[in-house]
């Protein structure tokens, strides 16, 4: 009798063993079926509980890989990079699982493990560029990071729930609703999606009131939604009275497919949903997905997503165009739009601005992980045809998934979805604006001779921008001035000094400055403020003009020294009231007679040029020779006397000397000039033309130069 109950006890756990071991294999091949048929929530559901009992290596390391495959098409990459990550140590043999893993890992953020994994892919499949762009684009995600653009990115946390958010677009043409799908509760159904094992999407819609806050939102009206399926990315016409959605339903045993549909507005609700055929057969919509709809402004194109037969595209294809018949009143068959935009990567959720311009999300171009949104800009509009696709970088994409955009009409803001850090559910919708560049310019007016702490006070600064404007300022008590300064645009300042003052003096001149007048934002990618400061030359100081040149012993004008005489011709238009006399002073190693009689000479061959070539009126300058009668003063008090320069022991020190007292300055001798001929509002103060690069003189108030030697 125990022998009987020893073997009944050994055949029931045998049998339950058997029973167990194929309960563990239809858990497996269920898994795989759901797998194909892309319930990927149930696919990897059922395999982990298939896994605990396979004892065989390779096929447990196949059950990870296909774990990790269904949180990648759920897009859940923390899981998916995990689940890689096990079925590497596990040694599985399919190359893909390290291109797979490295885009997990690029996606979390993990950018130097991400280019390594993506070398080892390089290294078995070398003849993918998936490998070598996934460097460049891991690569490029750090740098995007360290550098974003202006653009500013928030959550929208008013209407954002923990469940899935995305896709928004706007409601009605005053751009005061948004449409968007949500997975949130309150939806109509309450199967569960067998691919993302949450509950189906429906559309919802909030409000913004006067103040900007949103309403909570809740479902649409009408009869869009339905309690079989998802409603996925919409998007309204410009008059707000015709939704165009996606809706993705389970047909009978088959695959879940997506189509896409139409409905008109009737009152406050929408009415029955219509679909789109594009032309197509009943087996050709059954068999492939049709989603993600934009139209443009006239309604006239429509640019959707298909896997359907021509696609080079993945799990979310690529993008087709579709163009209203007038005619027929009907879609006609879809065109793709080519290898340009399309990839063998995810082309989807495409939007058309009201430029036409189109903006996609793809994962095959290069980015910053997962989908990242890209823009093509209209370049041809009577054929359709677009530029290449650029990529908006951060923070307009993330390292995750960002895709949905819309703009508020022609403005740069509006809203986009991703799943960016600081999400708050599983996709969010997040707000985007373009502040403006903001520029601004200030400065200090002081004194060239005095030094900075010298304030000049009533200076007129002028600015005139190559966009055709002229501002102006006066400085005030402590000698400062500012601008707002526009994009784009190149400035040139000029400082009038008619009217300034300090404590040091009484007036100031306006002399040619060619490199410190200029600002310019051309350009510019970021707001900045410039500061621009300049000195001015008190008017009883001597100031020298560049060097004019002469032959050895000859006063008579080099070509070369008509340039440098354009500086003093320049400072008589800048200052038309003021009468000057020009020096010319010689060194002391000749008769003084001999030196009195060539530094007048030169003196006057200045005044000359001045008078007869550029129309100076000869009462305003007056030729003075000094020769050797005045040795010019330092600034520690020296005075360059012959006996003090040969104390000098340096031949080459000497000699320097000499050359600082060989020089041609000018100084005003008085304010009162009035010109005879001109306008009674000109004799007031010149206003300098745009065209001049002139500011103040430099910071040493001196030119540094001198004539040559005689």
């Amino acid at each position: 009798m125990k022998l009987i109950k020893v073997f009944s006890v050994t055949v029931f756990l045998m049998i339950a063993f058997v029973m167990n071991a194929d309960a563990q294999k239809n858990y497996i091949r269920d898994a795989d079926k759901a797998f194909e048929s892309q319930q990927y929530y149930n696919a990897s559901d059922l395999y982990k509980k298939g896994m605990a009992k396979i004892k065989n290596k390779q096929e447990k390391a196949r059950i990870m890989f296909q774990i990790g495959e269904s949180y990648r098409m759920m897009m859940d990459w923390k899981l998916a990079e995990s689940w890689y990550s096990k079925a590497i140590k596990a040694k599985h043999n399919n190359d893909k699982m390290y291109l797979y893993f490295a885009e997990a890992q690029k996606i979390n953020m993990k950018y130097d493990e991400a280019i390594t994994a993506f070398q080892e892919y390089q290294k078995l499949v070398p003849s993918d560029p998936a490998g070598e762009n996934g460097i460049k684009s891991s690569e490029l995600a750090q740098k995007w990071k360290d550098a974003p653009t202006r653009y500013v990115v928030d959550n929208m946390a008013q209407i954002n729930s923990k469940d899935y958010d995305f896709s928004p677009t706007y409601g009605d043409k005053k751009h005061t609703a948004l449409v968007f799908t949500s997975k949130r509760e309150g939806q109509t159904g309450s199967k569960i999606d067998p691919i993302s094992g949450t509950m189906y999407s429906d559309l919802f819609e909030t409000k913004v009131d006067k103040n900007g806050k949103w309403s909570t939102p809740s479902v649409i009206q009408g009869e869009v939604n339905s309690a079989l399926g998802n409603e996925g990315a919409s998007c309204v016409n410009k008059k707000g009275d015709k939704i165009y959605f996606t809706r993705c339903e389970q047909l009978k045993k088959k695959l879940i497919t997506c189509k896409i549909y139409m409905s008109t507005k009737k009152g406050n609700a929408w009415g029955p949903a219509e679909l789109i055929e594009f032309g197509l057969d009943v087996a050709m919509l059954d068999s492939f997905n049709f989603r993600h709809p934009t139209i443009s402004v006239d309604e006239q194109v429509m640019i959707f997503s298909s896997d359907m037969t021509g696609s080079t595209g993945g799990h979310f294809s690529d993008l087709w165009k579709s163009t209203f018949d007038k005619k027929t009143k009907k879609w006609g068959k879809p065109v793709n739009m080519g290898p340009q935009i399309n990839t063998s990567g995810r082309e989807g959720f495409p939007y058309l601005s009201e430029a036409g311009d189109l903006y996609f999300s793809s994962d095959g171009q290069l980015g910053m992980g997962g989908l990242d949104v890209f823009k093509c800009a209209l370049t041809e509009p009577k054929t359709w045809k677009y530029g290449n696709p650029e990529n908006l970088k951060f923070p307009m994409n993330s390292s995750g998934d960002d895709f949905g955009i819309v703009f508020d009409g022609k403005k740069d803001l509006g809203y986009l979805t991703s799943n960016r850090e600081g999400t708050k559910g599983d996709d969010d919708i997040w707000s985007f604006y373009l502040p403006p560049l903001v520029f601004h310019l200030a400065g200090t007016i002081t004194d060239c001779k005095y030094g900075p702490s010298v304030l000049v006070a009533g200076a007129n600064v002028r600015m005139v921008g190559s966009d055709g404007s002229a501002l102006e300022v006066t400085t005030d008590a402590k000698g400062t001035y500012k601008f707002d300064l526009l994009p784009e645009v190149s400035y040139i300042l000029v400082v009038f000094a008619d009217k300034a003052s300090s404590d040091k003096a009484e007036g100031y001149l306006n002399l040619p400055d060619k490199d410190k007048g200029k600002v310019t934002t051309v350009g510019e990618m970021v707001s900045k403020d410039f500061v621009k400061d300049f000195c001015l030359v008190p008017a009883e100081s001597e100031i020298r003009f560049p060097a004019v040149l002469y032959d050895l012993n000859k006063s008579t004008l080099k070509p070369e020294s008509k340039d440098s005489l354009n500086f003093l011709y320049q400072t008589l238009l800048d200052n038309p009231s003021i009468i000057i006399e020009i020096s010319s002073h010689t060194d002391s190693r000749a008769s003084n007679k001999y030196n009195q009689t060539l530094s007048q000479a030169r003196a006057q061959s200045c005044v000359d040029y001045l008078v007869v070539e550029k129309k100076i009126p000869q009462e305003r300058i007056v030729a003075k020779g000094y020769g050797e009668e005045k040795p010019l003063k330092m600034q520690d008090g020296s005075i360059l006397t012959e006996k003090y320069i040969m104390g000098k022991k340096s031949k080459q020190e000497q000699e320097a000397l000499f050359d600082l007292n060989r020089r041609s300055v000018f100084k005003v001798l008085s304010w009162d000039y009035v010109d005879p001929n001109a306008p009674a509002d000109q004799n007031e103060r010149k206003i300098i033309r745009p065209k001049v690069n002139a500011g103040a003189f430099d910071e040493s108030g001196d030119s540094e130069a001198t004539d040559v030697p005689k």
